[in-house]
């Protein structure tokens, strides 16, 4: 069976390997062996490998996320049948072709694109437990976000627009802006100084309670300078890899509070799984779709690596041809 593992921590090109792991064994009670189908390669995983984040025992099959078929179900296990398309739980360990779960929280997905469905696990639970879990949010209020273009980024549109919620979307390159209208955003602005003035004179003095940060650096006082009084800014990212220069004198005068996000903090069962669930439907619908940059077999993890530092959605196929 085909794996990725690591045996010690480092530079991702360096200590991820293709290996050939044992077949997991027939389910137990409870159980399900799942066949993984596809997995998304985000740079969260790539700083698991480098040991920057935790680092947990050694030897180690990576993969926070993915989407994978029933293969076999263990006694009393009747939320789920062989054949059914699932949503992996969270560091799964899915860069490999099978393994076994608890059946507990797994649900049949609808009809739609298994490549997008892949993506359910991280982007989606990032946006809507930002959405929920800090301030809260009446329908009509506005959001800004940055990289609004980016798998959270589109999440949050298509989740804030089925809430109730408005969203001011900047973004860095304005050729995504009729898709990002398209998917229901209700502003869209690039990413620049001006972007605060230019929505202020269309929206007024309407309250933005919430501001979401990815990019990190200057450029963070971009969503910043529209948030109102008493308001969350959210970070969840740093892609500039820069510090948050917002003057001591803003956060006193704005009453604002900045919160640092981690999905994994989150409980699965009671927090990420019901937004999972709440944004499949969207998946199928098409009412949530983000693009992706390039699918690799996942014998080409060094090529994936490479595409995802340049830029974009990455998947890896896990299942052989």
């Amino acid at each position: 069976m085909r794996a990725i593992q690591i045996t010690r921590f480092g530079n991702p090109e360096d200590v991820l390997r293709v290996v050939d792991l044992q077949e997991p064994p027939a389910p137990g009670a409870g159980e399900v062996k799942v066949g993984v189908e596809f997995s998304p390669l985000n740079k969260h995983d790539l700083l698991v490998v480098s040991g920057a984040l935790v680092q947990p025992p050694l030897p180690l099959v990576l993969g926070n996320e993915g989407v994978a078929r029933i293969l076999e179900v263990g006694k009393g296990v009747d939320t789920v049948a062989v054949g059914d398309l699932v949503v992996l739980p969270m560091f799964a360990g899915a860069w490999r072709e099978r393994l076994l779960l608890p059946a507990e929280g797994l649900f049949r997905l609808p009809e739609g694109s298994v490549e997008q469905f892949s993506m359910l696990g991280s982007n989606p639970p990032t946006a809507g437990l930002i959405l929920s879990e800090y301030t809260s949010l009446e329908p009509g209020d506005w959001v800004v976000q940055n990289a609004a273009n980016s798998g959270v980024g589109r999440s949050l549109i298509a989740l804030a627009k089925a809430r109730g919620f408005r969203t001011i979307n900047l973004a860095r390159d304005g050729s995504t802006f009729a898709d990002l209208t398209a998917s229901g955003a209700d502003l869209v602005h690039l990413d620049d100084a001006t972007a605060a003035e230019d929505v202020r004179k269309v929206i007024g003095d309407a309250r933005v309670a919430l501001a979401v940060d990815s990019v990190g650096g200057a450029g963070v006082n971009h969503v910043f300078d529209l948030l109102s009084d008493g308001g969350y800014l959210v970070t969840y990212a740093a892609a500039t890899g820069q510090p948050m220069p917002i003057h001591a004198m803003s956060l006193i005068a704005k009453h604002a509070t900045v919160r640092g996000f981690f999905a994994g903090d989150f409980d699965y069962a009671t927090k990420v799984l019901p937004v999972i669930r709440e944004a499949a439907p969207l998946v199928a619908s098409g009412a949530l779709f983000v693009p992706s940059a390039g699918v690799f077999d996942l014998a080409d993890i060094h090529a994936a690596i490479q595409q995802l530092e340049r830029g974009g959605k990455i998947l890896l196929k896990v299942a052989r041809s």
